[in-house]
């Protein structure tokens, strides 16, 4: 049996921008090309794909090089949660509010708390926001 964890947008998009992959990003890659699982918030798609048409604008991609990450996404073990909007107007709301995160940040959160699974992200605000609540970040160090 695999080890699950939630993953955000944040780690996702440094597998695709050259220059942002770390051996620690690339690493919870691995594991998911490995047999690992991640789960996501149901507005992660929304996220990754937007951020590659703004890279697209930013003459940062183009959009076959969108088309092929997002195809290479559709092969990984990656679930959406069904449960993050039932969450969103009390819990995540509430996790926002308590740790100056977004509501898109805080839905990876309250995820990860709801799932008690580990929770993949580069950003500095959640990752600090989940040690204090008690959840495990992945990577460990960045």
């Amino acid at each position: 049996m695999s080890v699950a964890f939630v993953l955000d947008c944040s780690v996702t998009m440094a597998w695709f921008f050259a220059g942002e992959a770390t051996p620690e990003s690339d690493g919870i890659l691995d594991h998911l090309n490995q047999g690992g699982r991640a789960v996501v918030a149901q507005h992660w798609w929304l996220e990754v794909t937007n951020t590659l048409l703004m890279g697209e604008r930013r003459k940062r991609c183009t959009p076959a090089d969108t088309a092929h990450f997002l195809g290479i996404l559709g092969t990984l073990a990656i679930d959406t949660d069904p449960d993050t909007a039932a969450n969103s107007s009390a819990t995540t709301l509430a996790l926002a509010r308590a740790h100056g995160l977004t509501l898109y940040d805080a839905a990876y959160l309250e995820l990860a708390m709801r799932t008690s699974l580990s929770l993949a992200t580069l950003d500095k605000e959640l990752r600090s926001a989940a040690k204090k609540v008690g959840v495990t970040v992945l990577p460990e160090k960045i």
